[in-house]
């Protein structure tokens, strides 16, 4: 019995009209052989016919009712083959030959070369033996033995092509699977190329910037202290400076989270809470729950990103209370889990009021862009943010 994808596939899916004739065939039998020479019952070759008829008509209807039942099908095709030869041998003159057709026809596209041809020798040598036994003439007994070797060498034409389509199939699977993986490759290519472009340009750009800030300060330094405009200039220039550095430490981690060469997450939200935490502010506590696996860009940048606006928005509402960070892995999904003890009554720190107060808002949208959700609120006394993205 063979294991190739063609016969599953031939197993699984018959197509209706296929399947509505062979019923026909096995109706037409069961009406016209009753109706041929010898009549069913009479005599020795009549009560033989009637019981091969039986044999056939419920190996016939087993086979139909097989399904994917591979044992099954062999067994009631081999019933059948020799049932149907049988019945052919006793009534030479009827449609009966029908029944060893159909029989060593599927067995070749179904079975092995070596199932199919066992059971087609048997279906020819049932009817032999009961075409001597009766007397069948000569021509009937060279005839009908050709007949159904000719419909098993049709039905492995049959699994030959059905073989062939599987394979060609499998192939341009394959060729579909290569192509959209040079895709992928390439389009990371592009993306770690432009990463690197920008990257280059931001820090050249950026850092020009920083050292004219610089320049100008010492200049300004130099002016004869004392004015109200000299030290407003003073602040404004260190005001840029930091957020020239800022910007340009933003930049990098989210080129750096374009490239294939990323650190994992958890090196990124460790490092993000190092960096709050060494502001002296608050505490931060990080954990990893689960076993860290790789995460893809967009939604490692949106767990970053989420981190990170929610440590800001800490500091800003609640100054000076711990957070803790914490990020999860689990077979479907990684939840980024932000929580801190909400505020007392006073108003928040002195950067309260700053910002769009529109950052939740953004980072839901990021969080269902990556195909997440972000809920965020306060429960048990706490303000808990938690963002989920399947990965």
């Amino acid at each position: 019995m063979r294991s190739d994808p063609a016969a599953a596939t031939s197993a699984a899916a018959v197509p209706p009209l296929l399947l509505a004739v062979r019923i026909l065939v096995l109706v037409v039998v069961l009406v016209t052989v009753p109706l041929a020479e010898p009549h069913l019952g009479a005599g020795a070759s009549g009560t033989g016919g009637a019981a091969a008829l039986g044999v056939t008509a419920i190996s016939y209807v087993i086979w139909l009712l097989a399904g994917r039942r591979e044992h099954l099908t062999v067994a009631a095709l081999a019933v059948l083959g020799v049932a149907g030869g049988v019945l052919a041998g006793l009534s030479p003159l009827s449609t009966a030959i029908a029944i060893g057709c159909v029989a060593t026809t599927a067995a070749g596209v179904r079975l092995s070369t070596e199932a199919s041809l066992a059971i087609t020798a048997g279906t020819v040598a049932a009817f032999l033996a009961a075409g001597l036994a009766t007397g069948a003439p000569a021509e009937t007994l060279l005839g009908y033995p050709l007949t159904y070797i000719g419909f098993w060498a049709l039905g492995l034409s049959r699994h030959a092509y059905l073989l062939r389509a599987e394979q060609a199939e499998r192939m341009l699977a394959e060729a579909r699977r290569a192509r959209d993986a040079e895709t992928q490759a390439a389009a990371l290519a592009e993306r770690a190329r432009m990463a690197r472009e920008i990257h280059d340009v931001l820090a050249h750009s950026l850092a020009a910037v920083s050292v004219n800030l610089q320049a100008a300060e010492g200049l300004l330094a130099a002016l004869p202290a004392g004015s109200p405009e000299l030290a407003k200039a003073i602040e404004c220039i260190d005001r840029a400076e930091v957020f020239t550095r800022d910007g340009l430490a933003e930049a990098r981690r989210a080129i750096l989270a374009l490239r294939d060469d990323a650190p994992p997450l958890p090196d990124q939200l460790s490092a993000l809470a190092e960096e709050y935490r060494a502001d002296g502010d608050a505490p931060v506590d990080f954990q990893v729950a689960g076993s860290p696996r790789p995460v893809a860009g967009q939604a490692g940048l949106a767990a970053y990103r989420t981190a990170q606006e929610t440590l800001t928005n800490a500091r800003k509402h609640a100054p000076g209370r711990p957070v803790r960070l914490c990020l999860q892995f689990s077979e479907t999904e990684i939840a980024v889990r932000v929580t801190n003890p909400l505020p007392e009554a006073r108003p928040g720190g002195p950067l309260a009021a700053t910002g769009s107060g529109h950052g939740l808002t953004g980072l839901r949208e990021r969080a269902a862009l990556a195909g997440g959700t972000l809920t965020a609120g306060p429960a048990d006394g706490e303000w808990q943010v938690c963002l989920r993205i399947p990965a």
